[in-house]
């Protein structure tokens, strides 16, 4: 979450920064009450153990598709370029 708070704020157009930072805010902030529904519906319908596997293996699926949509993002090294 820090690297991607980093992220959002060193490449972000000065003009764009509070709009975007509003709407990263917004995903931040609900993220963690609709993992917890999925969570919980996903469990009721599967069971404990299944629920965690596949939770886990979806996981995996959608870091795969993030870096094959953003490979440049999967390569970069540093948070900043320094400029000289």
């Amino acid at each position: 979450m820090v690297i991607r708070s980093s992220l959002v704020q060193l490449e972000t157009p000065d003009d764009k920064r509070g709009r975007v930072s509003a709407v990263n805010f917004i995903f931040i902030g609900t993220s963690n009450q609709l993992g917890e529904f999925e969570s919980g519906v996903t469990a009721h319908w599967f069971g404990t153990i299944p629920s965690v596997v596949l939770g886990g293996v979806l996981t995996l699926v959608v870091v795969a598709f993030w870096i094959r949509l953003f490979p440049s993002l999967a390569r970069r090294q540093v948070l900043a370029q320094v400029n000289n």
